[in-house]
């Protein structure tokens, strides 16, 4: 039995959505307020979190931005805002999906497992040789070491969600080498890339802040027109091309 942690303020929505998810194997906690949000999950370690975005305490938005520093399984944003900029938001935020309220319980339901059974089934792709002998990767100023997951630059430390981080190492790890949207969608989450999903390009673009590049015209972690992004091995030296 798979398990969930659902957020929402509403209790008569919560009871609803965690009876029906109940009827289909699915063990629902429910927490109504946002600022207890996180230390229920934590402490629940459940397989996928559901949130709504209006929240008591803190926003459904801010949850799972928060989350992701400390957290990596699937997050579901279930609302009743209908908004593209939500939307987009949320995919930055760090969400896996965005769902509305009117959807119908059986299309949620099948929505929520295919993102369990992505989450179940995907594990990071790195060879075993990377894994046993390049636990630290340094590039000039850079160094990302992958036991500790910690990041620096400059001397300084860049604090990174743990997707974040998951696609600088896969980026890292194939230096000089060009890695397109599918083949880093595949690795990162087990899912091919469907010509819609821009939730690679928005973490490129926070990688690319974080990591002093040029959001113009990227140095560091290049984009390939037409064919995908590449990590380039001799731009950490100094903190300008």
């Amino acid at each position: 039995m798979n398990r969930i942690v659902y957020v929402e303020d509403e209790p008569e929505v919560g009871e609803l959505i965690a009876a029906y998810l109940g009827r289909h194997d699915i063990e629902v906690t429910v927490e109504t307020r946002g600022d207890r949000a996180e230390a229920t999950i934590l402490n629940a370690d459940p397989d996928l979190v559901l949130l709504d975005i209006m929240l008591p305490g803190k926003d459904g938005m801010t949850v799972c931005r928060d989350l992701r520093a400390h957290w990596s399984g699937p997050i579901v944003l279930l609302t009743s805002l209908d908004s593209d900029m939500n939307h987009i938001l949320a995919l930055e935020m760090g969400a896996n999906d965005y769902i509305l309220k009117t959807t119908p319980p059986a299309v949620l339901l099948a929505r929520l497992r295919l993102h369990l059974r992505q989450a179940q089934g995907s594990q990071p792709e790195v060879a075993p040789a990377i894994q046993s002998s390049q636990r630290v990767l340094r590039f000039g100023s850079l160094t990302i070491d992958s036991l500790n997951r910690q990041v620096t630059l400059f001397d300084e430390n860049i604090t990174l969600s743990t997707a974040d981080f998951d696609l600088l190492w896969e980026l890292a790890t194939h230096a000089g080498q060009i890695l397109n949207r599918d083949a880093l969608l595949k690795t990162l989450r087990g899912v091919s890339y469907d010509g819609m999903d821009r939730s690679i390009d928005v973490a490129i673009s926070r990688l690319r802040k974080k990591l002093y590049d040029s959001a113009t015209e990227p140095f560091r972690i290049k984009t390939i027109r037409n064919k995908g992004y590449l990590f380039a091995p001799q731009a950490w030296d100094t903190r300008s091309a």
